[in-house]
């Protein structure tokens, strides 16, 4: 039997928790360069710093994963990952920009540090298995649609995100000076909104969305038997057996996600320092955290253009293919991060970063849409975790080698960083035409 296809409401109620992580994530993204620096981190060490999020994400993906799969209560599979995560996050966000009135026994960096790394693992908690709902509950052909529609609740989460704490300074008057030491007030009352925020739109999508039972899945794929009892084991049986696809698309998510890694670290200080014409070592100075409010509009820009992007991309796909689309789109975002080093008035950065969005839409939609039809209905929340590898794998590698490079290398000019970015994500538009797509029917 074959999964009935859902309404549009329907499909927009599933992913209306991801709008709410977002949310959050774009909070995170945009300003904890910023808090870190703030508490004291300077330039070379901030890639070390971001570290915590990626490694955690490595151990915490494929375990949240695989124990989705095999959940099964009354509240349903995916869901009380989701709720889990969400307040997790939640209070991360809520401590981290007041590290420095919380510290005791540690400095303020390293409890700021501490929360960046639980923040993203609760993150994680709540994103993957939401990633695996849409292999649950969509039939093949509107996958792409089911993805598409993630990016772009995505992009309105991550714009209003963004942009708060801009708004909050220009609109509100909220102060968006601070003494050395201390985060400005605009971020920390954003960081508060965003936990509410996140909690809420979980919230919705927990209420809306009624989950297949067990039997329900298996009936829609009759050669699958539904597995409830394995071990953690199964992450490695399964990595062993992973997809020839999902190999094909590793090599293409490690180069995107490499590239998105120096864009989040070093855009503040990058910008701060090539555009705005900064010391950096200076972060309390108004000046400085003028340049980190309009890297949040800006990154609010790219998830604007994603989220209007991503409405198109099932239509491009369709004529294109899936696999041009996104070389394509990836191409179109590295050529964005190549031109801000030509840039030298703020508001051009405004089109570079929309050229940055139309590669977001696609990295978190069309490997997903690319990969959902290879792999079995019952491990698809453990794929999706191991999947994960190739995300975090490759931003653990950038925070390695990001400082010594930006130091070294680039004689601690950060706008580098953000070069080397923008080659990266045109090499992964290359590695996106040798993908090939099979359908789940070829998977045993």
């Amino acid at each position: 039997m074959k999964k009935p296809k859902l309404s549009t409401a329907q499909i927009w109620n599933m992913s209306m928790g991801f709008m709410g992580i977002q949310f959050g994530f774009a909070l995170q993204n945009a300003n904890a360069s910023r808090i870190l620096q703030n508490f004291g981190a300077d330039i070379e060490s901030l890639s070390w710093f971001w570290l915590a999020a990626p490694i955690t994400g490595l151990i915490v993906q494929p375990i949240i994963g695989h124990y989705s799969d095999q959940t099964w209560t009354r509240f349903g599979r995916r869901k009380p990952f989701f709720l889990t995560g969400a307040l997790l996050a939640a209070i991360a966000l809520c401590i981290m920009p007041n590290a420095g009135a919380l510290a005791v026994a540690l400095p303020p960096l390293m409890i700021g540090a501490g929360m960046l790394m639980i923040m993203d693992a609760s993150f994680n908690i709540a994103m993957e298995p939401f990633r695996a709902l849409v292999g649950d509950m969509l039939p093949e052909e509107q996958n792409t649609t089911g993805f598409s529609v993630q990016a772009t609740l995505i992009g309105i989460g991550a714009v209003v995100g963004s942009w708060l704490p801009y708004i909050l300074v220009n609109f509100f008057g909220v102060s968006q000076s601070a003494l050395p030491g201390e985060v400005p007030d605009n971020v920390i009352y954003s960081f508060y909104f965003g936990a509410v925020v996140l909690v809420g739109a979980i919230l919705w999508t927990v209420i809306k969305t009624k989950e297949y039972s067990p039997t329900e899945l298996q009936s829609f794929n009759s050669q699958e038997v539904v597995e409830t009892q394995e071990g953690l084991m199964n992450i490695f049986t399964s990595f062993k057996q992973m997809p020839e696809t999902m190999k094909q698309l590793g090599w293409v998510q490690f180069f995107s996600w490499f590239g998105l890694f120096c864009m989040w670290v070093y855009s503040t200080p990058a910008i701060a320092q090539h555009i705005y014409g900064t010391d950096i070592e200076d972060s309390s100075s108004s000046l400085f955290n003028e340049a980190g409010n309009w890297v949040g509009i800006i990154f609010g820009v790219y998830n604007a253009v994603s989220a209007g992007f991503a409405l198109f991309l099932p239509i491009i796909a369709k004529k294109i293919g899936k696999k041009q689309a996104h070389s394509m789109a990836l191409t179109a975002g590295g050529l964005g991060l190549l031109s801000i080093y030509f840039v030298q008035d703020p508001i051009m950065l405004i089109l570079s970063m929309s050229f940055v969005g139309m590669a977001w839409a696609s990295i978190l939609s069309m490997p997903y849409a690319l990969l959902a039809g290879t792999i079995p209905l019952t491990k698809m929340g453990i794929y999706m975790g191991i999947f994960n590898f190739f995300i975090v794998v490759p931003q653990i590698i950038s925070g390695i080698i990001g400082g010594p490079i930006v130091k070294n290398l680039f004689a601690s000019q950060a706008i580098f960083a953000l070069m080397m970015g923008g080659v990266s994500l045109l090499i992964a538009a290359v590695f996106a035409m040798f993908v090939v797509e099979k359908r789940n029917t070829e998977v045993t």
